[in-house]
């Protein structure tokens, strides 16, 4: 079997199962669909406000489950595309080498093309993120590395933050201007609410101002907490497309032992780096735990 039959086969068994990811959550929704119907049918009988927050209960479940279904749907398309070979070149479309990111569905269901979503620590620190291409990835490792912006305000406040334009660098010193330089001019950040907190945001990078304003993408950001990252079938892998920032964390380690400083204030020096030089994180921090990098 060649390399390429053998990516195609893979490429069909990860389409497959999103699809059945899709149904299944479909199967969902009619379900909570019907529930809401029989709370609505008692309500009116009844008048008992219990059935019409039971209605009203089961209507928002039903939205998550048919959000997953249209997020599962579209990931499923894109694999089946890429792996039949009419997707774009790897690293191109919402791409890279692992093939189609599930994140680059999500910025499509949002109505742009960046998106990115990221889980916290008790710290507010990224601990893991995913993003669907190379703008919303930079957009997330310079929040981490200015330990300033959206996602965070979102996280720590577990409401929705949106800003745009010069409000940006007045909100986000650093922050905003590092998004210009990426060709980004507008955020909402989203978090992700559980019992208790939030576990991280998504942040849509550019999104149109109606949506916005009408709430579209709190369906979204539910349906990315209640069933693909704590569901059923949750993966907080999002398939293949989160990474950890884990090397980051093991070069603050090391460089931590190299120096006598704290954790904390290693991890600053491999911040700071990787601000001043325009370098990624996970570059700088490669490059500490190699030995090719001294920072002092």
């Amino acid at each position: 079997m060649s390399a390429m039959e053998g990516s195609s086969r893979a490429g069909d068994g990860r389409a497959d199962a999103a699809w059945q990811r899709a149904v299944t959550a479909g199967e969902r929704a009619a379900l909570a669909s019907m529930t809401a119907e029989r709370h609505e049918r008692l309500y009116r009988q009844s008048g008992r406000e219990f059935h019409a927050k039971m209605a009203e209960r089961h209507r928002a479940v039903e939205e998550r489950h048919r959000t997953a279904a249209r997020l599962q749907e579209t990931y499923a398309r894109r694999v089946r595309a890429w792996s039949a070979g009419r997707a774009d070149p790897p690293r191109a479309g919402g791409e890279d080498d692992r093939g189609p990111l599930f994140m680059a569905g999500v910025a499509e269901a949002c109505g742009t093309l960046s998106a990115a979503l990221t889980l916290v620590g008790v710290d507010l620190n990224q601990l893991a993120v995913a993003a669907s291409d190379r703008r919303s990835r930079g957009a997330q490792d310079l929040e981490y590395v200015m330990t300033s912006g959206p996602g965070r305000d979102a996280t720590r406040s577990c409401h929705a933050v949106h800003a745009s334009g010069a409000d940006l660098e007045r909100r986000w010193p650093g922050y905003g201007s590092g998004l210009a330089a990426l060709g980004l001019s507008s955020v909402a950040a989203l978090p992700l609410r559980v019992p208790g907190g939030c576990l991280g945001a998504l942040t849509v990078f550019d999104p149109l101002p109606e949506l916005v304003r009408a709430g579209a993408f709190d369906a979204v950001a539910d349906a990315l907490t209640g069933s693909v990252l704590l569901g059923p079938d949750a993966d907080p892998g999002l398939y293949g497309g989160t990474d950890l920032r884990a090397v980051v964390h093991q070069a603050s380690g090391v460089l931590s032992q190299q120096t006598g400083r704290s954790v904390d204030d290693a991890l600053a020096l491999i911040q700071a780096r990787a601000y001043a030089v325009g370098e990624s994180l996970d570059s700088v921090a490669r490059r500490v735990i190699s030995g090719e990098l001294k920072l002092a």
